[in-house]
């Protein structure tokens, strides 16, 4: 009996620590990242990272996602589309992440697809090329408007202000390449004449080559330039350099105030599509995106004292359509997650109203696009 008793008084003292210790952590969600954090398109890399933790940081702070916490773990591909590949592999294989966001660039993206599709994982790419979903890759998915989008506005634009022959000059990156055949499609489409096609690469320190030939052709009405990050600096200050008095415009690549600053007064005047997010406060109160686009802006420069861009809020959006596919899946399982973004419906992003389908993974038009320019070394709505 007193054995018995013994026993008994053991059993109740576990019973009443186990009772007393806290309950074990969930496991977190993983979402893992891969993107250009140095290198010539670190530019848009460190927007989008800083985004991404701030998202992480938001979601956890309200109670996580489905009452687990949120956990990125991110790599950086160096803007070497062939390093993507070897990281994609490690998140999806070390890490065993439940969802992808990023590559930075299409070239990254691209690059890290095969191994994506083979895992049957969420990929929400970060990059602007149209091939990212034309034609529609089942696992794949994107936030940003694509290059013919941009194409589009920007011709459409050129065409309202007279311009019937033009120069493009395109840098030789997956976007470039992918951005020129779009560019030049659409061109012909709205009767606008590229009378000078010229390429550069992107890691180029001059290009003045290319456009000294562009300044010497007769009947040139407007410039544009097909690249982003680091490029497009190059290239605005080698058009000033030369004294190129021509309307410039460049695509959404460089819609970031990083590329003022680096520009500097030669950026005066640059005329380009981007989304509301850049000219959120000019909006009228009645648009639904500017409320969420001015949020974004007023938490991404309070946190880290540094101006927003609109890659970074590419990530912004990137984030939401996630976090919206699996609230309504009640899980993070991959192929059902996989389906409710395909049928994301009226979402409202800082890129505008997000309505996907098994024949789009963009869910965009181009109303959202607007045509804004540098004045007085800000981003504002064109005339």
């Amino acid at each position: 009996m007193r054995f018995f008793n013994m026993m008994v008084g053991v059993v109740c003292a576990l019973a009443i620590g186990a009772s007393a210790a806290p309950a074990p952590a969930a496991d977190p969600v993983k979402v893992g990242a891969v993107l250009s954090l140095t290198g010539g398109a670190s530019s848009l890399g460190d927007p989008e990272l800083k985004t991404l933790e701030m998202m992480v940081d938001q979601t956890n702070k309200a109670g996580g996602l489905l009452g687990r916490p949120v956990e990125l773990v991110h790599y950086d591909d160096g803007s070497e589309p062939g390093k993507a590949n070897v990281l994609v592999k490690r998140l999806i294989e070390d890490d065993k992440v439940d969802m992808l966001i990023g590559g930075t660039t299409t070239g990254a993206s691209m690059a890290m697809y095969p191994l994506i599709e083979r895992a049957q994982i969420p990929f929400i790419s970060l990059a602007g090329a149209l091939v990212i979903v034309e034609p529609v890759k089942r696992w794949m998915f994107k936030p940003a408007h694509h290059d013919r989008m941009v194409g589009q506005r920007v011709m459409l634009d050129m065409k309202a202000r007279g311009y019937q022959s033009i120069a493009m000059l395109s840098d030789t990156s997956g976007f470039g390449q992918s951005a020129r055949k779009e560019m030049l499609n659409v061109a012909q489409k709205v009767g606008i004449t590229v009378a000078v096609d010229e390429t550069f690469n992107p890691k180029d320190t001059d290009v003045t080559t290319q456009l000294a030939k562009i300044k010497n052709t007769p009947g040139v009405q407007a410039l544009f330039v097909v690249t982003f990050g680091q490029g497009a600096v190059v290239v605005t200050k080698n058009i000033a350099q030369l004294g190129i008095d021509l309307p410039h415009y460049q695509t959404s690549g460089v819609a970031t105030r990083e590329y003022i600053r680096l520009a500097g007064p030669a950026a005066e005047g640059v005329r380009l599509p981007a989304p509301v997010l850049m000219v959120a406060a000019e909006l009228p109160d009645s648009d639904p995106l500017k409320k969420l686009s001015v949020d974004y802006v007023r938490e991404y420069e309070s946190r880290y004292k540094t101006d927003v861009s609109s890659f970074g809020a590419y990530a912004r959006d990137a984030w939401h359509i996630w976090v919206n596919a699996v609230t309504l899946a009640k899980s993070v399982d991959k192929a059902k997650v996989r389906d409710f973004i395909e049928n994301t419906a009226g979402l409202p992003g800082t890129s505008g109203m997000i309505n996907m389908s098994p024949q789009d993974h963009l869910g965009l038009d181009i109303s959202a696009l607007k045509i804004v320019t540098v004045r007085n070394g800000k981003f504002t709505i064109a005339e």
